[in-house]
């Protein structure tokens, strides 16, 4: 008697394999000349969906409904879209069109941490790489992305700057690190073993010997801002970018320097940061506005 046989568009969960879908959608987006730091987001943005369809090829109702989730836990606005553009660019590898609604980003202050939110993390950090990291960050104004794409070849102590590879915007650039930065990185660079992976030697590696990746960062940034105790909303990018920004500019710096330092394309991205913080305005108000 022969075995049955089982639809693939319905093959329970054991069966489906997942890896094998992803890897189409991969190969298809490579074909239609999409970045690498994007493959990655929608590759993983669309192994969270099929894990929640549990099937090879999940209708637009499954989609509906699991964007209808994300909203429900609370997600922010621009974890939804790119959930739902990896999504959309899912079905259009097979010719279909799946439309959603496109939640328009607050366009309020952004968050941002203190001067002692920012020492309170540095000093609760033990873990000499996890130091290095966070401080490569902060003063590189560095996207987790960024970061992780770094390798040792990429420092240059003499200049104290690092070169970036492949941005957001699609081109390569400078950021730099402070004394303090350097300093950190020195004895981090004396105690850790160089490993090449694949054709990389990486600054930073996983204690596993894995490159990092953005969620790892995110993880470990959040376990850092846990333990100094800061409850105020916002992740690494907040922390790297927000925070950084915000800073300068409440300190005097001219906001297109400012610009160029975050490798921003338009200045109207910048602008964002224009706000200072309430010490900073009380501080100005006083001192200029007096009879």
């Amino acid at each position: 008697m022969g075995k049955a046989k089982v639809d693939w568009h319905t093959r329970p969960a054991d069966i489906f394999k997942k890896d094998i879908v992803l890897d189409r959608f991969r190969r298809y987006l490579k074909g239609i000349g999409l970045k690498n730091e994007t493959i990655k987001l929608y590759l993983y943005t669309v192994g969270g969906f099929l894990e929640y369809a549990k099937c090879e090829n999940p209708g637009f109702e499954t989609a509906n409904k699991y964007r209808s989730m994300l909203v429900d836990q609370g997600l922010s606005k621009g974890h939804i879209n790119n959930t739902c553009f990896g999504i959309r660019k899912f079905y259009e590898m097979d010719k279909q069109t799946w439309e959603f609604p496109f939640l328009k980003p607050n366009e309020g202050i952004p968050y941002y941490f203190d001067d002692r939110d920012v020492q309170a993390i540095f000093s609760v950090c033990s873990n000499i790489k996890h130091l290095a990291m966070l401080q490569v960050l902060f003063f590189g104004c560095l996207r987790s992305s960024e970061m992780c794409k770094l390798d040792d070849e990429d420092l240059d102590f003499r200049t104290k700057s690092m070169r970036l590879r492949e941005t957001k915007n699609g081109s390569d650039g400078i950021a730099y690190m402070n004394d303090e930065c350097a300093e950190t990185l020195r004895i981090y660079l004396k105690i850790r073993p160089e490993l090449q992976i694949g054709d990389r030697t990486p600054l930073f590696y996983t204690d596993a010997g894995n490159v990092w990746v953005n969620n790892d960062v995110h993880r470990m940034f959040t376990y850092y801002k846990k333990k100094a105790g800061i409850t105020k909303p916002g992740g690494v990018h907040v922390f790297s970018r927000h925070t950084t920004a915000t800073m300068m500019i409440a300190k005097g710096c001219d906001i297109r320097i400012v610009k160029e330092l975050l490798r921003h394309k338009d200045i109207r991205t910048t602008l964002r940061y224009a706000h200072v913080s309430d010490k900073t305005k009380r501080s100005s108000y006083e001192q200029y506005l007096v009879l």
